[in-house]
């Protein structure tokens, strides 16, 4: 897919890993629509980079569709999705007072993580299956899961269970979008220097960034920017997940 002259969505685009997608994707060219729900820097980065910020949230359906129109008014018929909007507070099942965690605090990581990707994706898609394919794709979509998808650590039941979810959606529906020329990719990020990382201290930011084996550090956005580039550009990637890790395994905790 040629990036340049063509329209795309990133979802959690303000800053970020979906920050530095935003970036990396009006630098190449295209025509980026940012959605988020922080206004301000949502806002601050559209004007950044050229392109246009529509404040949504991924887990309304009637908000995604109008808000996936309302790109496609401004630039044109998007043939890129980036999912990249996604929460995380831990929470271990049973807590130290002995009490299992509320019900609503799992559904409330899993219904943004998971069911807000696939509520953007499936909106998206059905906008763009009628349109006409550019050579043979219509688009693709990349969406963001996590290492803790495979090694989720102790807390993280509800994070690894969203992103699980999210890896085990991905060929099934890279299968079904095949005779549409859309394909559907995943990227499961390790330690990333993404907003919470980067609100620690210094000497915490460096411990984690010691676990990874190499290149031992916490990634850069940017590298999964560029991850995203490389599989936007590559007609034969589809379907299949991609650890950006620096090969690092999580411990329990």
């Amino acid at each position: 897919m040629q990036i340049d002259g063509t329209a795309a969505i990133v979802t959690g685009g303000a800053s970020g890993l979906g920050g530095a997608t935003a970036d990396m994707l009006a630098e190449a060219g295209a025509k980026v629509t940012i959605f988020d729900l922080n206004e301000d820097l949502g806002e601050e980065k559209a004007r950044a980079i050229g392109g246009a910020f529509i404040k949504v949230n991924v887990t309304d359906e009637s908000a995604v569709e109008e808000a996936v129109a309302k790109a496609e008014g401004l630039h044109g018929k998007a043939r890129i999705l980036v999912n990249c909007a996604g929460i995380g507070p831990p929470a271990k099942v049973v807590g130290r007072d002995g009490n299992a965690i509320p019900l609503a605090d799992f559904t409330s990581v899993v219904n943004v993580n998971l069911f807000g990707t696939f509520n953007v994706l499936s909106k998206w898609a059905a906008a763009l299956m009628p349109a006409d394919p550019l050579g043979e794709e219509r688009g693709v979509v990349i969406n963001t899961a996590s290492v803790a998808a495979y090694d989720g650590q102790i807390g993280q039941a509800a994070y690894a269970a969203s992103k699980g979810g999210i890896v085990g959606m991905t060929l099934p529906i890279a299968r079904e979008f095949a005779r549409s020329g859309i394909r559907v990719m995943t990227i499961a990020p390790g330690l990333f220097l993404t907003p919470l990382l980067a609100s620690l201290p210094q000497e915490a930011q460096d411990s984690l960034g010691a676990q990874v084996p190499f290149p031992s550090r916490l990634g850069d956005p940017k590298e999964y920017a560029m991850m995203a580039h490389s599989i936007v550009v590559n007609p034969m990637l589809n379907g299949e997940t991609i650890r950006l890790d620096g090969a690092i395994r999580m411990a329990p905790r």
